[in-house]
């Protein structure tokens, strides 16, 4: 095996590494917010009922970035679950628009996954802070 320790070896090695971590993190980014997707629709949802564009406005706005074909399946899939419902509108810019509540099942499942998160987010504090092994020393 042949190593090429020339200056521009090393720039294109270092390149290589920063394309890696980049692409790497930029997946992480993107797992992480898929995972908390749903929740967010259901966030959204829990303050009245929305056309799904306005659902795909407020999340991007919230750059939690998201495509309609990300959405509907998504919303498909929680109203198949029970946790959603939907109605139909007139819309006086072309044909009618379905609008997208939570079901009285979806409130009581918003309730524990905010719980949930909750926890979650105390729980990756504590491990981002060093507290949980600050108590465990003493």
């Amino acid at each position: 095996m042949k190593f090429n320790y020339s200056l521009k070896g090393i720039k294109e090695y270092k390149t290589n590494i920063i394309k890696f971590t980049n692409m790497d993190l930029e997946n992480t980014k993107a797992q992480m917010r898929k995972g908390i997707l749903e929740y967010c629709i259901l966030s959204v949802l829990s303050r009245d009922s929305c056309y799904a564009s306005d659902i795909i406005k407020e999340l991007k706005e919230a750059r939690v970035i998201v495509v309609e074909g990300t959405l509907y399946p998504l919303l498909t899939r929680q109203k198949n679950a029970g946790l959603l419902s939907y109605r139909w509108e007139e819309s006086q810019q072309g044909p009618p628009r379905k609008y997208y509540e939570l079901t009285s099942e979806g409130r009581e499942y918003l309730t524990d996954l905010d719980n949930s998160w909750d926890e979650l987010v105390e729980s990756v504090n504590l491990i981002r802070k060093g507290d949980r092994l600050a108590t465990i020393k003493k």
